[in-house]
């Protein structure tokens, strides 16, 4: 992945509004725009990589990759590797993936409720 400067002030800040603030703490881990597509598409149950890959064709590989493995390091999907020839590879939400649905439930409700709204639509000059 990258490297994270750890004493730089930024970081520094960053990890102290993570541990006083629990809504930007679930934003870290969840944020960005494929991390709750993927949260969403593995809510049906275990998937193959390729069969992640096809329900979010527009995702790179490279993304992807980066991605589950963010999400992994952060204990909400579950990897789990078949010793076979070609490796099979299956993902699956964690215990703290599967208690994001509710969560996620309540977002896309909000979002549906103000996608057809004019309270997020820029006004006309």
């Amino acid at each position: 992945m990258y490297s994270v400067k750890t004493s730089s002030t930024n970081q520094a800040n960053k990890q102290g509004e993570l541990s006083k603030c629990p809504v930007t703490f679930t934003l870290d881990r969840i944020g960005g725009r494929w991390k709750a597509l993927i949260l969403y598409n593995l809510t049906g149950g275990p998937l193959r990589y390729g069969a992640l890959k096809k329900a979010m064709p527009a995702i790179t590989e490279k993304m992807l990759i980066q991605q589950l493995k963010e999400l992994e390091a952060d204990a909400l999907v579950r990897r789990e590797v078949k010793p076979v020839v070609p490796p099979h590879v299956t993902y699956s939400l964690t215990t703290a993936g599967m208690d994001l649905a509710p969560v996620m439930q309540a977002m896309a409700a909000w979002g549906l409720k103000y996608t057809q709204s004019d309270v997020y639509r820029p006004a006309e000059l």
